[in-house]
């Protein structure tokens, strides 16, 4: 297989690794680190533009790292990559998936401590081997031991994010190869639910002639090896480590079948259960009497008619009040993507996006939005390009001569502004209030207790120019827990203040969860569904953050971005007033 832009950045990122376990020259692993970030947030697609002979005019790409992506991209290899791996043991470089543990910590372990795999840490820092080491205590063995927990928690599970694009491409390749077969085709199991992340993928079809499937199933670009080939179902292992099986059933057994297969498991129980007080049973062939006749089957609406329900939709099916609210009528119209009609959270290259303002917009009226906001770091966010206060105010004023050129469109002046530690914010109030949206986020101090992190977001959120929290736990699925915050007091000054709670549509975010999402409606605070984009493509990621805002029961009446340009700017100035 050849290599595409995000397995490059990838294999840079570990060169970066591997390089700094090795104490190799810094400037060296930065340029690696830096080649990442640049294709991390590139607009366009990366083959193309070696196809066209673009890569060095690419910024940020030096001619060595261009030869090295040309390699990649015509090989599926490089050799580099290689040699490096075979001189650090593939247990050194698995201490890299520990968040608490970076390339410093591998190294001294690796070197001092004689440390070669995760069983071989979790020894040591159990047996207290460890804190002869420089920097090593009792703190850092306990942040070590909960990253190993929350890696071993996290390691089966990919993000929907990554997931959802493959079973799409894997849908997309089947239906090229053996379309004549396929009736009817869908993902289940908790993809289909909309999870955050996912395990084991499941995908449905119904055929008459299941032989043609299985060889196209089993012979997919995706194939990394074949678990198991069968008559009715096929098991593949794909180049990124996760089992997909393919399951073919008959055409009138294809929404029992879907509804089986999508659970969840605590959901089909519940229809289970209603099932049988009703004299029927319900299987993944079908809903059948007692007598065995089959009343329903072919559709999921069938299936759930046939228990005297209306159809509840993939994302709610978790058990949590979803059956009874069908049956008594309030079930919610949740939101769908298309009533969306702005992103209020997005980076330019002015910051750390690599986008101008005018490419976003053009994306944005592609998606046939009526507004935007840029919403650029503030200047205490070194790492995030930060602007100054002097910087913010000309990017307002080139904002403002820009909107004087449209009518039905609108670029809205803002700030992703810094929580600080005593809870203020990082620009002055003189400042914020020529801005027409603020978004506030804490983006240090992650490791401060409860209390702390609780009292000075609560402080932030009293700004009378606050408008929005973004990312209000702070969590990297898989890489960062969130930090303690109590989001029941946040909530609460959310809905005396009228503040709206980010759903961050990035895959790695997806914050807030969709339980705190749904208790946040049932509270009445309104929600702001945002990308967070830095890059033309992140404005897509929106399609996420509506999925997480339907499993929390949302419905386009509580997110604020579904009014139009209009309503919008009259609850803004209402809320400055």
């Amino acid at each position: 297989m050849r290599a595409d832009s995000g397995k490059v950045t990838q294999i840079f990122r570990e060169m970066a690794d591997l390089l700094a376990i090795k104490g190799e020259n810094p400037f060296r692993v930065r340029a690696y680190e830096k080649a990442a970030d640049v294709l991390e947030h590139l607009s366009g697609d990366l083959q193309d533009l070696h196809n066209e002979g673009k890569l060095e005019k690419i910024p940020g790409l030096g001619k060595g790292m261009c030869e090295k992506i040309s390699t990649l991209l015509n090989t599926g290899r490089l050799p580099a990559y290689e040699e490096l791996k075979k001189e650090i043991p593939a247990g050194v470089r698995e201490l890299l998936l520990i968040p608490e543990v970076g390339p410093k910590t591998a190294k001294l372990l690796y070197e001092e401590a004689k440390v070669k795999s995760i069983e071989d840490l979790e020894k040591c820092v159990k047996s207290h081997k460890l804190q002869h080491l420089p920097g090593m205590g009792t703190k850092t063995e306990e942040n070590i031991l909960r990253g190993i927990r929350f890696y071993r928690t996290s390691r089966a599970r990919i993000l929907l994010g990554k997931a959802l694009p493959l079973v799409e491409e894997v849908i997309g390749e089947l239906k090229e190869k053996a379309s004549s077969w396929i009736e009817r085709i869908s993902p289940a199991g908790s993809l289909r639910r909309g999870r955050e992340t996912i395990g084991d993928i499941d995908i449905l079809v119904s055929s008459s002639s299941s032989h043609p499937l299985m060889e196209a199933f089993t012979s997919l670009s995706c194939v990394r090896e074949v678990l198991a080939k069968g008559e009715t179902k096929s098991s593949i292992l794909t180049h990124q480590g996760l089992q997909m099986d393919l399951r073919v059933v008959s055409p009138d057994s294809f929404g029992a079948a879907l509804q089986y297969f999508t659970g969840s498991k605590a959901h089909n129980i519940s229809l289970r259960e209603r099932a049988i007080r009703r004299g029927l049973k319900i299987n993944e062939y079908g809903v059948f009497t007692q007598d065995g006749e089959e009343i329903g089957g072919r559709d999921e609406e069938e299936v759930y008619a046939c228990l005297d329900l209306p159809f509840i939709p993939p994302e709610l099916r978790e058990d949590r009040g979803e059956v009874d609210a069908a049956r008594e009528g309030r079930l919610p119209q949740l939101i769908r993507e298309e009533e969306i009609k702005g992103d209020l959270h997005l980076h330019t290259r002015a910051s750390d996006g690599s986008a101008s303002i005018e490419e976003l917009m053009e994306k944005a009226q592609e998606k046939r939005y009526q507004y935007l906001a840029i919403t650029e770091h503030s200047v205490s966010l070194k790492v995030g390009g930060g602007l100054s206060e002097e910087a913010l105010l000309a990017e307002v004023k080139e904002i403002r001569q820009m909107n004087s050129h449209f009518e039905d469109f609108r670029v809205l002046t803002g700030t992703e502004v810094d929580i600080k530690k005593d809870g203020t914010l990082d620009y002055s109030d003189e400042v914020l209030r020529e801005l027409d949206i603020v978004v506030a986020a804490l983006h240090t101090g992650f490791k401060q207790d409860r209390e702390i992190i609780t009292t000075k977001v609560i402080k932030a959120m009293q700004n009378p120019f606050v408008r929005v929290l973004a990312h209000p736990t702070g969590r990297l699925l898989g890489e960062r827990d969130p930090y303690a915050i109590d989001l029941d007091k946040v909530l609460e000054v959310a809905k005396e203040k009228d503040i709206w709670l980010e759903i961050n549509a990035q895959p790695e975010r997806l914050d807030l969860t969709d339980i705190w999402i749904r208790e946040a409606k049932r509270r009445g605070v309104k929600m702001v569904i945002a990308t967070d984009a830095h890059n033309i493509k992140g404005l897509d990621l929106i399609s996420f953050g509506v999925i997480t805002a339907r499993r929390g029961w949302l419905e386009s009446a509580d997110v604020i971005n579904t009014l139009s340009l209009k309503d919008l700017l009259k609850v803004l100035f209402k809320k400055r007033s």
